[in-house]
């Protein structure tokens, strides 16, 4: 059956999270997720401990690297995302964006990178000006692959600890959302004819 498959579930791969172990993005991301599941979605994710194994990312690492093929594979597969960052001086973390450059290889496929794929964000930080300088590079970096950024971005006030206990209900709220959103956008796009560019636009 192909990706576009009627019966297939929907497949939505998360990515995210930071160097510590059960870091709040990480369970952020994950309770993503879980909503995606929810709505009837297959999840995949992945987390800090598996992006921290792939090296700076470089064209031609594919052949050497399990890794680096399951991620590009899974995104391959997917009809949505999830990207989680923590909010590092304003920015993106380094662990993160890496682990977005990798879609690179996509570059020649028959969709090239997340072209019409529906993507959530989230942000996680102690400040609300990195969330928010934060959650606007993510969105112009899914812009640049050709995704479409989900309606709700989650901006979450979180150190890293047990944030799926410690957050607060709007929280929980937001990060659910996010899941949902995916899913419904993704379900719709599925379901949607494709759009053709057969020439230039009248009067341009």
């Amino acid at each position: 059956m192909s990706r576009h498959g009627a019966n297939r579930p929907l497949s939505i791969v998360g990515i995210g999270g930071t160097t510590v172990p059960g870091s709040s993005t990480e369970q952020a991301l994950a309770l993503a997720l879980a909503a995606a599941e929810a709505g009837g979605a297959k999840t995949m994710l992945f987390g800090g401990e598996a992006l921290g194994r792939l090296p700076h990312y470089a064209r031609g690492l594919l052949a050497d690297l399990p890794e680096a093929r399951a991620l590009v594979e899974a995104v391959r597969g997917a009809d949505g995302l999830v990207i989680a960052s923590p909010g590092y001086h304003g920015s993106v973390s380094g662990l993160v964006k890496n682990a977005i450059d990798f879609i690179e290889e996509t570059a020649r496929d028959d969709r090239v990178y997340l072209d019409g794929l529906p993507v959530g964000l989230i942000v996680t930080a102690h400040g609300w000006q990195a969330m928010g300088s934060t959650l606007a590079t993510l969105r112009s970096i899914v812009h640049a692959l050709r995704g479409w950024p989900t309606p709700l971005g989650a901006a979450i006030r979180a150190a890293d600890g047990n944030f799926a206990e410690g957050a607060d209900q709007s929280a929980l709220e937001q990060l659910q959302l996010v899941g949902r959103q995916v899913v419904e956008f993704a379900r719709l796009h599925k379901r949607a004819p494709s759009i053709t560019f057969t020439g230039p636009v009248e009067g341009a």
